[in-house]
């Protein structure tokens, strides 16, 4: 099959969706199918790529790394028709997004959504939160998602919001996957994680804990950092290294300078998708405070390089650690230090069988295959509305041929 995908975001722009993007379009190609990105210019895109169709765009307000597409879109549509595409997924709400439904509209072919972003923990980037309000949010995403086939929730925490927005389209949650290799990394030796450790001036003896992440207010590190005290008070040689740019990153300095615990903390900054595998691999635990995820393929990264993770919980993040080998989780901020002491200080070991049978569930493998089973229900979905419509459409010709009869 040929399938469209379009987003206002795409490499060489580092994001969760990027990735969750590029990871779904090489599973679908290695399955035998063809699909086409759809997306915005970039600066630093290459001039040429195979399969990207970009429009011209403009930097996002409140988010000038992100992009959104001002025109273009009939030459979009005109490739779209020429390419003879099967389903249309959409990954933004915006630009790319409403193009994709104007376009599956127009060629009559099931558009499907993937709701990537809870966007009422984004508010305060527009105009400080007194601009848009948690209803507008609900009215727009409503709105969107019931004038697709079906839409794809990342987590139950989506499709319990989209529920409550009053969404009624089909509705099915399918966790990203990511690539379990690109983790597990067997050449990681011991040698290199000691050598990444020592250029962090850290030793044996020190824990590391590992923030992973863009550096915005949302993803809450600060909640990390406010807990750390207490942990150094319990292990002086504990150190966080936050690994990620953003926003944020001088506010966190300063609380670091406020609590007088800078020395504790280490901002990295962003480093090549290559190597985060091994700073995953060099820390002693993975830590994240974070309540703006609909999914988060951080806690799924860390848990394929096999590091513990100690992270504030929801609902997918408790069942995706369900096994205390894989890690722990905690219910608010405040819990964050008890929660991590109390977890080092069990001493819980590594179980190979349970790390085995979960890195089976988050891998793109299993995400391809349940995605292509939603694509093959939604196409007999749309396949079928399309039936009833043109039959309600028949009976009412009818009905108007017979009263113009009888008159």
């Amino acid at each position: 099959m040929k399938f469209g995908f379009f987003t206002d975001t795409y490499f060489p722009q580092v994001s969760g969706v990027a990735t969750s993007i590029k990871t779904l379009k090489e599973e679908l190609e290695q399955k035998g199918h063809q699909v086409y990105i759809f997306t915005t210019t970039d600066p630093n895109a290459k001039e040429f790529e195979e399969d990207v169709i970009r429009m011209p765009s403009v930097p996002f307000v409140s988010f000038k790394d992100r992009r959104i597409v001002v025109r273009g879109m009939w030459y979009a549509y005109l490739i779209a028709k020429e390419l003879d595409l099967d389903l249309i997924h959409t990954h933004t709400e915006f630009g790319a997004g409403l193009l994709g439904k104007m376009v599956g509209k127009k060629l009559k072919i099931p558009v499907i959504h993937t709701y990537h972003t809870m966007y009422e923990d984004y508010l305060h980037y527009i105009a400080k939160g007194k601009v848009l309000r948690p209803t507008h949010v609900k009215y727009f995403s409503r709105f969107f998602a019931n004038h697709t086939t079906g839409v794809v929730c990342p987590s139950e925490r989506v499709i319990d919001k989209l529920k409550e927005y009053g969404v009624t389209a089909p509705m099915r949650i399918i966790p990203t996957g990511i690539d379990i290799k690109k983790f597990e990394r067997p050449d990681i030796t011991e040698e290199m994680k000691k050598n990444l450790r020592e250029e962090l001036g850290l030793t044996d003896d020190n824990v590391m804990l590992l923030s992973l992440s863009r550096i915005s207010y949302e993803k809450n590190i600060q909640a990390i950092i406010r807990g750390l005290p207490a942990i150094i008070k319990r292990y002086p040689n504990a150190r966080l290294v936050v690994v990620g740019d953003g926003p944020y990153i001088e506010k966190l300095r300063c609380l670091g300078e406020e609590l007088d615990i800078s020395n504790n903390i280490q901002f990295i900054g962003e480093v090549p998708n290559d190597q985060v595998a091994i700073y995953y691999k060099a820390a002693n635990y993975f830590v994240s405070a974070s309540t703006s995820e609909t999914q988060g393929l951080t806690y799924t990264e860390a848990m394929a390089s096999g590091v513990p993770c100690v992270i504030e919980g929801n609902a997918y993040l408790n069942n995706l650690f369900d096994h205390e080998s894989l890690g722990r989780t905690f219910k608010t901020d405040a819990d964050f230090a008890p929660a991590f002491i109390d977890y080092v200080e069990s001493g819980i070991k590594p179980d190979e069988a349970v790390l085995k049978e979960k890195l089976f569930e988050i891998s793109a493998t299993r995400f391809g295959n349940v995605m292509i089973e939603f694509y093959e229900d939604m196409i007999k979905y749309y396949d079928q509305l399309t039936l009833e419509k043109e039959s309600a459409a028949s009976i009412e010709r009818i009905k108007v041929k017979f009263t113009s009869l009888r008159k």
